[in-house]
């Protein structure tokens, strides 16, 4: 029995060791990917200030954050497989997403046309399709893209925003069923933890989940999920974003998180049940996405249903009435206008006369009329830098800058009036104290 006993303590003893092994072998992987991740920020950033890149802080200085948005998929072009491919070759979708406006290798640009704008901010998503292209490993190659889109924006002085979820997931994802399988919840779980604990540290914000109402009608819009699904996807969503918001405090203290709410008008608080209220207590601040309003006198909304939006006559006084609607319901919770813009019909004049210097001014003057009110707002991103790719669609353009998809093989980025009525804005000073 003695040497039964030694013979067992000798194996646990080994198995012990080589467990060990495995954890530092482990730790060691982790520890040299941060560390590669940080050398290719670093050498970003020192390539910026050599270049004599300066951060260019809006001119009013008041703390108030002016920014752009944009995603990857809408905007990289060539994707990898996913569940969206996958929508546009059924034919569900008017257009294929092809090269889009190439953000993929025209990030720089990008991203200094919107520092030039002087803002403060600029959001875009990682790709769980492009980064985990199976469920085997993570593709290198790709991450080190997304560390230089990173380091790109912080030499320009700006804060990147991080959306971990644009309603694009990888095609081996919807080939067990998408948001129907339960384990696709601990899946995304674990890409988002690979992206936030890559750029913790960072300065970062993060959007968990973009517009998750929007996301499950299109999944169920496109065949994504069934009607019988719906309840379950957003239970998913919901225990996806508590996982995660918990998990980015542990990896990233100090980042502020949340998940932006599209803002419908007259059904808003019954659309909020399904997640903003369940998971109002892992918000560090609501973004909210304002595109229209609905009223007796415009009542252009109904077009949105069939997603002509440049037929929507814009109701700026719309998102004053938003930003009091949250501020009412969830007191001393900050604010922060994620996504607001107005498109144009493959870039032409708009029937309606409104302009995109038009749009912009009048709708950040009722932001400030809000905060003037009370509101707690803080920040403000225009949707979007570019032209791009609107979900089945290059006809709706938002983009600051315009790019003809279809016409220009070399995708030239166009200035609106927008950019000029922008940069003034973020010049202009904030009317009150900015929360904190």
């Amino acid at each position: 029995m003695r040497t039964a006993d030694a013979a067992v303590r000798r194996a646990a003893v080994a198995a012990v060791r080589r467990a060990a092994v495995a954890a530092v072998r482990r730790a060691a992987v982790a520890a040299v990917r941060r560390a590669a991740a940080a050398v290719v920020l670093t050498a970003a950033l020192a390539a910026a200030a050599a270049a004599g890149s300066s951060p260019p802080a809006h001119a009013a200085g008041d703390g108030f954050l002016w920014g752009v948005s944009s995603s990857g998929f809408q905007s990289e072009g060539s994707p990898p497989d996913s569940n969206w491919t996958r929508y546009a070759a059924s034919g569900r979708t008017h257009e294929l997403v092809g090269t889009s406006v190439d953000f993929r290798h025209r990030y720089r640009e990008d991203i200094a046309a919107a520092a030039d704008l002087g803002v403060d901010v600029f959001r875009f998503s990682v790709e769980w399709s492009r980064i985990q292209p199976t469920p085997h490993g993570w593709d290198e190659a790709e991450l080190r893209y997304y560390d230089d889109v990173v380091a790109t924006v912080r030499g320009h002085g700006m804060i990147p925003m991080i959306t971990l979820d644009h309603w694009v997931y990888p095609g081996w994802i919807a080939d067990r069923g998408g948001w129907r399988d339960p384990a696709t919840v601990g899946a995304w779980l674990a890409n988002a933890e690979q992206v936030v604990a890559r750029y913790a540290g960072l300065g970062a914000m993060w959007v968990t989940i973009n517009e998750p109402t929007i996301y499950v009608q299109k999944e169920l819009a496109f065949g994504g999920i069934d009607a019988a699904d719906v309840p379950r996807m957003f239970d998913a969503l919901v225990a996806a974003h508590r996982s995660i918001y918990a998990r980015i405090h542990e990896l990233d203290p100090g980042a502020r998180v949340t998940s932006n709410a599209a803002y419908i008008p007259g059904v808003q608080t019954g659309l909020d049940a399904l997640f903003v209220d369940r998971v109002r207590d892992t918000l560090d601040f609501l973004g909210l996405d304002y595109y229209y309003g609905a009223t007796l006198a415009n009542p252009s909304a109904i077009h949105a249903l069939t997603d002509d939006f440049a037929s929507i006559v814009p109701h700026p006084d719309g998102m004053y009435e938003a930003l009091m609607h949250y501020t009412r319901r969830f007191p001393g919770l900050p604010l922060y206008v994620v996504e607001n813009g107005m498109p144009t019909a493959d870039g032409a004049p708009r029937a309606d006369g409104w302009t995109r210097a038009r749009h912009l001014r009048e709708h950040v003057d009722r932001m400030r009329r809000a905060a003037a009110d009370g509101a707690p707002v803080f920040g403000y991103n225009y949707w979007s830098i570019t032209d791009n790719y609107e979900w089945g669609s290059y006809t709706p353009r938002f983009g600051l800058y315009t790019v003809d998809v279809r016409t220009d093989p070399n995708l030239t980025r166009r200035p609106t009036d927008g950019v000029d009525a922008y940069r003034a804005v973020t010049g202009e000073p904030w009317p009150v104290p900015v929360p904190g």
